[in-house]
């Protein structure tokens, strides 16, 4: 009897490792689809503007918030003060760091670099959201480029922004960086960020980059009302974003090395980034996390059923395992392509181990959030109760 069982339960197991292959092979198409679609429409096709056409553009305010940006500051602002776009003004405004960064700002005076010093953090504003704001009452261009730090800029950058955004009409572009800093382990076991944003994009939740984005001021400012609205949210400009994106006014695009936009972050900042991000992401809802989680788990699924195999006997599950890893690892070579300047191809190898990587991310994510442990730029942040599920909520 006990065989008898043992046999049904074997393939009763069988049956369900089917099942989630072919659900994985509907998922794998659905990937597929995103990304064709991201790559297809998120791209600029051609130099749109020679540097003879940049006097007739509009003046543009690069934006910089810095909080204790030793690190990255002076590469930051070297390529930024080298851009032959005419019509700029620099602005770095300093969120109360505890090193040298408003010195180091304040050395690139010469260079025409604008320091602002931040102002005490209000009560209801988060601090970059603050420093996003200071900066919108600063500027003084028709469009305001924001930056992080470590984010890098090529000469004609600007230029192309400017002119791709009158080109299309748009008050909004957001520009996915890509990486050329060869074989780093940030690079290799970089995280699922912008995956994920292209993959989930749709016109409700539009893909955003938070590193460089380029908005029109008296829209942010007049329109929008500026980061008054978003003083709480982690991550604004997504929301700003979906507000254009309603009114067909939002593009967003991914870099190549002609757009020139990159971006250098440690592996430990690309984590703390999307430990941040995940939570809210996924709106304060048990449902939410649950499918992430489990979804996860699915996704390497084909992973743990191979090395199984590889201690008993192959079967066409084991097959199947593999035909699975070779379709998804494929499809994350394929975005690496787009983002990476090398080792685009280790992709197929490393899809399994980012997958566990952002698992991990994501248990972190929730835990940090419900125990209020998460930290921006060394301050403590919270998710409002209004933005959490009723049960999370009456748990507060």
């Amino acid at each position: 009897m006990t065989s008898v069982k043992r046999g049904i339960m074997e393939e009763m197991l069988e049956l369900i490792l089917y099942s989630v292959f072919i659900l994985l092979t509907l998922v794998s198409v659905f990937f597929a689809w995103k990304l064709m679609f991201a790559f297809k429409n998120f791209k600029m096709k051609k130099l749109l503007s020679a540097p003879s056409m940049l006097n007739d553009l509009p003046s543009v305010s690069v934006c910089i918030p810095a909080r204790n940006e030793t690190h990255a500051m002076t590469q930051c602002l070297e390529r930024v003060i080298a851009s032959r776009y005419p019509k700029l003004e620099i602005i770095v405004l300093d969120d109360s760091s505890g090193d040298n960064t408003s010195t180091l700002i304040k050395a690139f005076a010469h260079a025409g670099v604008r320091f602002v010093e931040g102002s005490p953090l209000p009560d209801g504003w988060l601090g970059k959201n603050h420093a996003l704001q200071a900066l919108l009452d600063e500027a003084s261009g028709s469009y305001l480029l924001y930056l992080d730090v470590d984010t890098q800029i090529m000469p004609d950058t600007i230029g192309q922004l400017v002119a791709y955004a009158q080109q299309e009409k748009v008050s909004m572009v957001s520009v996915l960086p890509w990486r050329q800093d060869g074989w780093r382990g940030s690079v290799l076991f970089g995280t699922l960020r912008y995956f994920w944003e292209l993959i989930l994009h749709r016109p409700s939740a539009p893909a955003v980059a938070s590193s460089a984005w380029m908005i029109h001021r008296h829209t942010l400012r007049d329109a929008l009302g500026g980061f008054e609205p978003y003083q709480r949210d982690i991550q604004p400009e997504a929301k700003l974003a979906a507000a254009l994106m309603a009114r067909h006014s939002y593009r967003f695009i991914i870099s190549t090395p002609l757009l020139g936009i990159s971006y250098e972050k440690k592996w430990s900042s690309q984590v703390e980034t999307s430990i941040r991000l995940l939570f809210p992401v996924l709106g304060g809802r048990f449902a939410s996390y649950f499918l992430a989680l489990v979804g996860l788990l699915l996704l390497n699924l084909p992973a743990l059923v191979l090395v199984a195999g590889l201690f008993s006997d192959w079967t066409i599950l084991q097959t199947m395992a593999l035909w699975q890893l070779c379709v998804y690892g494929s499809l994350y070579s394929l975005y690496l392509d787009k983002v990476r300047q090398e080792g685009w191809w280790l992709g197929v190898i490393l899809w399994p181990l980012i997958i566990a990587q952002e698992f991990v991310i994501l248990v972190i994510s929730i835990n940090r959030h419900l125990r209020h442990k998460v930290m921006w730029k060394g301050r403590p942040i919270t998710v409002l109760k209004q933005h959490l599920s009723p049960i999370i909520a009456a748990k507060e």
